[in-house]
């Protein structure tokens, strides 16, 4: 693993959006997350928690007219920072999966952080979450697939409850970045080729 101390801080600002993220993957516990969609806050708080990074993410956007633009641009951020913090990624795991139940629900995340970015999204949901439709979540994870550089595959083996089958499949992708990302890969970039991506 590089000695670096592995952070990265991004911001973004548009006609819809304004948000901010810092990753701190050697973290402490400290996530503080307010976008503005309390639904959304609380996952994203999850993949933070089971990630065992500390995260910031601030900002808001034009809510009065979807819930779209602010969930897309989150992942987008959150994403930025998370690849700037691993940097070369140079010593990590890379490969990880995992699975998280809530009560009736259960769902298993499998991840490559290669620089490979693909999202396989097999979770059919219809209807809101508190102020969130349920639909716009494949933003986030397409958005966050394609700026961390990963590859995200997200299965919902069984559930019912909306609430329920999204903060699972959260938190199984918390736990699986967490190992992803930690120490434990071959020395040097991760890959037969000599290169990510």
């Amino acid at each position: 693993m590089s000695s670096k101390v592995r952070r990265g801080e991004v911001a973004r600002k548009s006609k819809e959006t304004r948000l901010a993220a810092k990753v701190v993957l050697a973290g402490r516990g400290r996530i503080k997350v307010a976008t503005g969609l309390p639904f959304l806050d609380h996952m994203i708080e999850q993949v933070a928690r089971y990630g065992g990074f500390d995260l910031t993410l601030r900002g808001s956007g034009d809510l009065q007219v979807d819930t779209h633009h602010l969930v897309e641009d989150a992942g987008i951020v959150v994403g930025q920072a998370l690849s700037l913090a691993l940097g070369d990624r140079a010593g990590i795991k890379r490969f990880a999966s995992a699975y998280a139940p809530l009560d009736e629900s259960l769902a298993r995340v499998v991840i490559d952080l290669g620089k490979r970015p693909f999202l396989s999204y097999n979770v059919t949901l219809r209807g809101r979450i508190g102020t969130l439709e349920s639909e716009v979540i494949e933003e986030f994870w397409r958005a966050l697939s394609l700026h961390l550089g990963a590859t995200i595959h997200v299965d919902v083996i069984r559930g019912r409850n909306r609430h329920h089958i999204v903060e699972a499949t959260f938190k199984a992708f918390g736990l699986a970045l967490r190992d992803a990302m930690s120490p434990g890969g071959p020395a040097g970039v991760p890959s037969s080729k000599g290169l990510l991506g």
